[in-house]
């Protein structure tokens, strides 16, 4: 799993920040990126380079003019020359200020701090719950019935965000307390405060039970999906067999066979129906889950 953002945050900013979840804990634990980036003061290696060759290069060319083949001499100092004047004007640019892109996770983190959730944020077991609800939302809203609109697509594109995000904030309050009660466990409980903990455990014991009810009602409106999803992919195939139907009987007719056709490629039509009715029936269903969902 990974970084869990409030539907409210806007999508440029939530991208960022579910791409950046231990750049997140960092800054979390205290770490603060340099607001800037300045151009670099040292010298160039390239440069240093050039300034070391340049007693050499100047030997070489005394030796080259000086002897017979000073046209060589001639080209050797144009070429120098020109190195040289090249890497002065690269020296001279100067690189362009930018924020460095930790700089903008941070600032990003600052504004919508609260409205996003980490992975430690969860202990083992409302993590194990919290990907229960995000794989019945993921199946949902992936599923080709709801691209199509077959359930109400809308609705899941609010909805169902807003149902992983409530479900992921109780579940990060309820580790919290789970640990702070964990932690007063270890240190030992005086017989006098039992009676006021037992209370407490059964908090934490319901509040658990009606979240993981929440996913529940989750996983079964993805079932119904799930039934939805196969009988559209079975209604779409029949409907391709229906299309080349034409041709089986074509085949069958040329080659003197068409009094041997099977009934099963006549029962393509009474299937393609049967499936529209359950694919219908498993729409309705869904969205009756989908109301319980609301409630």
């Amino acid at each position: 799993m990974g970084v869990v953002v409030d539907p409210g945050v806007p999508p440029e900013a939530a991208g960022l920040l579910r791409a950046n979840a231990p750049l997140l804990s960092r800054i979390r634990a205290g770490w603060v990126p340099p607001a800037e980036v300045r151009p670099p003061r040292h010298k160039s290696p390239a440069g240093a380079a050039l300034l070391a060759a340049t007693p050499v290069m100047i030997a070489l060319m005394a030796v080259l003019l000086a002897s017979p083949i000073r046209a060589a001499g001639f080209v050797l100092l144009g070429t120098y020359v020109f190195i040289v004047l090249v890497r002065i004007a690269t020296m001279n640019e100067v690189t362009e200020d930018r924020r460095p892109y930790d700089r903008g996770v941070y600032e990003q983190a600052r504004c919508y701090d609260g409205r996003y959730l980490l992975p430690e944020d969860f202990d083992p077991e409302a993590r194990a719950v919290l990907l229960r609800a995000q794989r019945a939302i993921g199946s949902v809203l992936r599923s080709h019935v709801n691209a199509e609109g077959l359930l109400d697509d809308a609705r899941n594109a609010v909805m169902l965000p807003a149902q992983e995000w409530e479900i992921a904030r109780l579940l990060a309050k309820l580790s919290a307390l789970r640990q702070e009660h964990r932690e007063l466990l270890a240190r030992g409980i005086a017989p006098e405060v039992a009676a006021v903990i037992e209370p407490l455990e059964r908090a934490l014991v319901n509040s658990e039970a009606a979240v993981v009810a929440r996913v529940e009602a989750l996983e079964r409106y993805a079932a119904h999906v799930a039934d939805a999803e196969r009988a559209y992919h079975a209604r779409s195939q029949i409907e391709e067999l229906r299309a080349r139907l034409p041709r089986y009987e074509e085949l069958l007719a040329e080659s003197g066979a068409d009094s041997l056709a099977v009934p099963e490629i006549e029962r393509l039509t009474d299937d393609a129906d049967v499936l529209e009715r359950t694919l219908r029936r498993s729409v309705q269903s869904a969205h009756e889950a989908f109301r319980y969902l609301e409630g």
